[in-house]
Formats: structure tokens, C-alpha cells, sequence
């Protein structure tokens, strides 16, 4: 099972950028299905990224054309390019790992706040 380590969150300007970033441990991330969730307060965990072992992505409608997800295997490590900030954007962003062998694996999450 991997463990993910979620940096880059912060406080920033409607309009504004972020780039989070998800470490992983272990020689064998490059198997792992990457996504990114995120929880705002008294909401349900919900998808915004998803990035297959082999690269291929899947988006939120409410963040296409404004988030962009990407992974350096060499570097164990998965992004999560964020532009075009809204104040709906707020929330805990976690990084999520799955592979088939091992149970899924969560990160302890990062916050992110858009004010106006």
C-alpha cells in the first residue's frame, strides 16, 4: 500500500492559481490509478481528477478546462494544476491511489480556499 503526502494548498484570490502536489512512496506508484477528491463543508467527498497508470485523464464538469492533472512516475509524484479559481473551489483536496492487488490509499489532505 502506498503513502501519499498532499502539499501546495493555501489561501488564494477568485481568479487566482494553486498547484498541489501528491508524493508517493514505494517503486511501484507508476501501477497506481491516481485521482484527486475534495470536501467542502457539508458536502459529500466528490471527484475532480483521475489519471490512469497509463496516462489518460478524466475531469469533473465543474473543473474542465480550468484544473489539469499530470504525473511524473520517476518522481512518485501526481499534480493537480488549478486556474481559474472559485470561490466553489474551497475544500480539502485529498490524493487517492488505486490498484487492483492492494487496498486504495487515501492522503491526509491539503486545504484550499478561494476567497473573493
Amino acid at each position: 500500500q502506498v503513502q501519499l503526502v498532499e502539499s501546495g494548498g493555501g489561501l488564494v484570490q477568485a481568479g487566482g492559481s494553486l498547484r498541489l502536489s501528491c508524493a508517493g512512496s514505494g517503486s511501484i506508484f507508476g501501477l497506481y490509478n491516481m485521482a484527486w477528491y475534495r470536501q467542502a463543508p457539508g458536502k459529500q467527498r466528490e471527484l475532480v481528477a483521475s489519471i490512469t497508470s497509463g496516462g489518460s485523464t478524466n475531469y469533473a464538469d465543474s473543473v474542465k478546462g480550468r484544473f489539469t492533472i499530470s504525473r511524473v512516475n520517476a518522481k512518485n509524484t501526481v499534480y493537480l494544476g488549478m486556474n481559474s479559481l472559485k470561490i466553489e473551489d474551497t475544500a480539502v483536496y485529498y490524493c487517492n491511489a488505486k490498484n487492483s492487488l492492494v487496498p486504495e490509499s487515501w492522503g491526509q489532505g491539503t486545504q484550499v480556499t478561494v476567497s473573493s
